[in-house]
């Protein structure tokens, strides 16, 4: 198997952390060099990977948002072990949706969710999304293309009940967003098909702190951290996070 197995990350950095979440189908190195960039600025970073994420796609469609919400919640609370008592929480896509849970649910210094949807555009959007991603997994484990299509057939006979439960998950936290007095970074980019990008303007209009800003990126899409603009992006984290009212 030529794919390499994407693991959890701790960059250690100073007493200042940073948690980090990546998206759906996605993994670690969503965020892995963001996480770099603030390590190498002070700030220590941790990603967790969310169960069934990382691995076979047909590990995932047996896991949902309460299982990952366990892992976020697992991966603050070993910051918290490990000593930092101040943490901010950076999020992709549902790992936005994450951090902005974490915002009404635990302390935290800051929020930056980056392309989170507060709606979907449909669950067709996300399936497909589902698919590509088990048929890109298949390729990268260097499987021949008529073993793919006769494992993708397989595949496609599994019951996605993890989809509706992600539009839940989304709905519960769009109820709750004027719930988070934690300053907030809303990142978004223009290019986005997978949400409904309108979702950016509904958390930054609906989160309560007077500390809030939103900034669109006009040349990328939905993986922000992988696109045009990402060295950007890494900046304007880093300001929004050295202008947070750190204890040290």
């Amino acid at each position: 198997m030529r794919k390499l197995v994407p693991k959890p990350f701790t960059f250690k950095g100073g007493k200042r952390a940073v948690l980090m979440l990546h998206g759906f189908t996605g993994n670690s190195a969503d965020v892995r060099m963001m996480g770099r960039f603030l390590q190498d600025r002070g700030y220590t970073c941790h990603a967790p990977i969310y169960k069934g994420h990382g691995v076979p796609p047909e590990e995932l469609v047996h896991t949902g948002p309460e299982d990952w919400w366990k892992d976020v919640t697992n991966a603050y609370e070993f910051l918290r072990s490990e000593g930092y008592e101040e943490i901010a929480a950076v999020g992709l896509s549902i790992g936005g949706v994450f951090s902005l849970k974490l915002g009404y649910t635990v302390p935290v210094k800051g929020i930056v969710p980056m392309c989170a949807p507060m709606y979907i555009k449909s669950e067709e959007v996300m399936y497909q999304g589902v698919l590509e991603y088990a048929r890109e997994y298949k390729r990268l484990e260097g499987k021949a293309e008529e073993e793919i299509e006769s494992e993708m057939i397989e595949f496609q006979k599994t019951p996605m009940n993890t989809l509706r439960a992600i539009q839940e998950l989304i709905a519960d936290v769009r109820k709750n967003v004027d719930m988070i007095y934690a300053p907030t970074f809303v990142v978004q980019a223009r290019h986005d098909h997978m949400i409904n990008t309108d979702s950016a303007n509904i958390i930054y209009n609906e989160v309560e702190s007077p500390e809030k800003e939103i900034k669109w990126y006009e040349e990328s899409g939905h993986v922000i951290t992988f696109d045009k603009e990402r060295d950007q992006l890494h900046e304007d984290v880093y300001a929004f996070l050295e202008k947070l009212n750190w204890k040290e």
